[in-house]
């Protein structure tokens, strides 16, 4: 079963209830960086592959949650982000255009590489009731890699398909995903091998 929350109601925050959450990690994201360039060649096409997903999880009732820096802008939020990396001429447009959030999905703002540290993430995740954890995103050498190990550790089951996260370097990509899948025991299994449906109707016991 799920950690139990307290407050079950968490005062109307997250009246979604789901076994399974899409924690998109990065993805709006102005990709104005050394690298970026390179990155969106593969970023591109790796969203149009979540982008996909993500439409098959709000349709089965699954929680998409996105996970962004700020990139320095302390004073600003989502929002915000969301508009200035779908502005014309901002490299990362593409991806804002196919990842743009909906009304629905929930989002937290990170400071560092985790999608845990510092961040309601994991007291978001404890009220939706979420025992599985797909995470996508940029990239899979950093902040995927971190998140991961993260939610490892926090005990949720964790899948990290393939096609759905990119990095700069294709060679450093490969070597995240191998690390994850040794190290951390996680499934990289690619995007169409995944049973929204049949994830969130399904429970596990998991340790308080």
């Amino acid at each position: 079963m799920a950690r139990p929350a307290k407050n079950r109601d968490l005062h109307g925050s997250a009246p979604d209830s789901s076994p399974v959450a899409l924690l998109l990690v990065d993805v709006i994201n102005d990709l104005e960086f050394e690298g970026g360039g390179r990155l969106l060649g593969s970023a591109l096409p790796m969203a149009r592959r979540l982008a996909a997903l993500a439409t098959r999880a709000r349709r089965a009732g699954v929680p998409v949650v996105y996970a962004n820096d700020n990139f320095g802008r302390w004073r600003s939020d989502f929002a915000a982000l969301v508009r200035h990396c779908a502005r014309d001429g901002v490299r990362g447009r593409p991806l804002a255009a196919l990842l743009r959030p909906r009304r629905d999905d929930y989002f937290v703002l990170k400071p560092k590489h985790s999608a845990f540290f510092a961040t309601p993430l994991d007291t978001l995740l404890t009220y939706l009731g979420v025992e599985t954890l797909v995470l996508a995103g940029i990239a899979a050498d950093r902040c995927i890699l971190f998140t991961a190990a993260d939610a490892h550790m926090r005990d949720y089951r964790v899948r990290v398909p393939r096609d759905c996260v990119a990095s700069i370097e294709a060679a450093d990509n490969r070597r995240a995903l191998e690390h994850i899948e040794r190290a951390l025991g996680i499934d990289t299994s690619p995007s169409d091998t995944l049973d929204l449906e049949a994830l969130a109707r399904t429970r596990r016991r998991r340790a308080a």
